[in-house]
């Protein structure tokens, strides 16, 4: 094993929690006067030129080859990115609070990834795993419970 694996899950996964608490409070915070198309081109464009700036990280080697490797997943990617940007700039304008939006879509998405990692991919829940999924599923009601 890779002495150094355990550091590298850990980093990158600091870098997408980071990354997701900084999206969900930029979201919150864009003026609701906003065009919502307007601002995701202008994120867009902004993401792009910051992909660009990361081949100095991954070198892509011949464009032609890097490109022919690609398949109809980035296309994908790209269209659920777009629903994931517009869904959640939309549901801060419709009145979800920050510190419910994130967990409530996190763990719904969670608990679907986890019936499509078991049946697409045969993944193995233990009853440990099982009992966690309970817990997550307890937690989302209670959050969302107003009284």
């Amino acid at each position: 094993m890779n002495k150094n694996k355990p550091m590298i899950l850990i980093l990158t996964a600091s870098v997408a929690a980071i990354s997701t608490v900084l999206y969900n409070f930029f979201q919150k915070i864009t003026p609701a006067g906003v065009n919502p198309a307007l601002a995701l081109a202008v994120t867009y464009a902004v993401a792009f030129f910051a992909a660009l700036a990361m081949f100095a990280l991954f070198p892509p080697g011949n464009l032609s080859t890097a490109f022919q490797k690609l398949n109809w997943v980035s296309f994908a990617l790209g269209l659920a990115i777009a629903g994931l940007e517009v869904g959640t700039l939309l549901a801060y304008r419709a009145g979800w609070e920050l510190s419910l939006l994130g967990i409530t879509v996190n763990v719904v998405g969670s608990l679907i990834l986890v019936t499509l990692g078991v049946v697409f991919f045969q993944e193995k829940l233990t009853l440990t795993n099982i009992l966690g999924i309970l817990v997550c599923i307890a937690g989302l009601v209670m959050i969302n419970f107003k009284h």
